[in-house]
């Protein structure tokens, strides 16, 4: 669930229009810009490939579809100057990222390049389908405060979304560190990881270029999705973002960040500062709405100001409930349980 997050004064965004679907465009030496449609907001990702002495380096994939497939197909034809894709590298492990991950290495004979709690997550998403979702679950979703509408929907739904748009990670992976430097056509990209939209989002810098791969951690327009799920309730997801954007401080100010979703951009601190004052903005409108216990479903309007659609509950519960965890980790909240048994919230003393 993305909302806008209004930044101090207007990004530069130098590299004009995106690549037609199944074409490429080059930003910098080597740096190529692929982009591919979502059946989903924001309805499209951006990916990379980096040239990489006789092959390529792709970074991310997309979702799992035969159109994307035979789009990819078409740029192995007629864009990567008769060389192979020689190393597939995924940011995290969401499925429009890696959701063909499987397949790419596959039909390469190509490696993977994940972090080790992205592709661990990325495997045992993989596995963990079922016709419907686990009686365990919706006993989480009750205590977390689902109002019966939301829960009516969750009893209607499968809980095999993950392995039905991605192709299974191979079960071998070279694991990238915080930290550590990537030889890619012989540049040195430094690995930023990111936490609190995924659990370790690796992004990429090469100072020789002055480029950052940013993946889902810094879009230039909308805030990435950060929310508490039934895979760790207790989590403080938002708390781990904010203070992993202080990562990303150093890089100069002119530096061009690729997102993947929205256009490349210039004026990463402005960015920085508008996230940082977004999500500053939505825990003090929750914490001043909490003077009485009150349930997530009733905080949903102080942070979403417009109707929900159905399929938007879920990830806007989430979301609320992650910017409540960080209040409750800075002791701005108390918890209670409630008469029904789901989690109340109020102003600590």
């Amino acid at each position: 669930m993305n909302r806008p997050a209004l930044t101090p004064s207007p990004l530069e965004h130098p590299c004009g229009p995106a690549p037609e679907a199944g074409t490429t465009i080059q930003l910098a030496d080597g740096v190529l810009w692929v982009r591919m449609p979502l059946p989903f907001p924001p309805m499209h990702i951006n990916l990379w490939l980096l040239r990489d002495g006789d092959g390529w380096t792709a970074v991310d994939t997309g979702i799992r579809s035969s159109k994307v497939q035979g789009l990819w197909k078409r740029i192995f034809a007629e864009r990567l100057d008769g060389r192979p894709v020689s190393r597939v590298l995924c940011t995290h492990f969401h499925p429009d990222h890696s959701g063909l991950a499987g397949w790419m290495t596959e039909h390469w004979q190509a490696p993977l390049w994940m972090s080790r709690a992205e592709w661990l997550n990325g495997r045992l998403s993989g596995v963990d389908a079922l016709p419907s979702v686990p009686d365990d679950v919706l006993a989480y979703f009750r205590r977390a405060g689902y109002s019966e509408a939301m829960m009516a929907l969750a009893r209607q739904r499968s809980w095999d979304n993950f392995a039905r748009i991605t192709t299974p990670l191979p079960r071998q992976y070279r694991r990238i560190v915080v930290g550590e430097g990537i030889a890619i056509d012989g540049r040195d990209w430094q690995v930023i990881v990111g936490h609190g939209h995924a659990p370790e989002h690796v992004c990429l810098y090469s100072a020789e270029l002055g480029v950052l791969i940013s993946g889902d951690q810094v879009l230039p327009r909308i805030t990435p999705h950060v929310g508490v799920t039934a895979t760790e309730p207790e989590a403080n997801p938002l708390q781990e973002y904010v203070d992993s954007l202080d990562r990303f401080d150093p890089l100069p100010a002119d530096t061009l960040v690729l997102p993947s979703h929205g256009e490349p951009f210039r004026g990463l601190p402005l960015r920085l500062a508008a996230l940082r004052a977004h999500h500053r903005d939505r825990l003090d409108a929750v914490e001043g709405a909490c003077g009485e216990p009150i349930g997530v479903v009733q905080l949903m309007p102080v942070m979403f100001r417009r109707e929900l659609r159905d399929a938007e509950l879920g990830l806007a519960f989430n979301e609320t409930l992650a910017h409540i965890h960080m209040l409750l980790g800075q002791g701005r909240l108390a918890r209670e349980i409630g008469p029904d048994g789901a989690y109340r919230y109020r102003r600590a003393a």
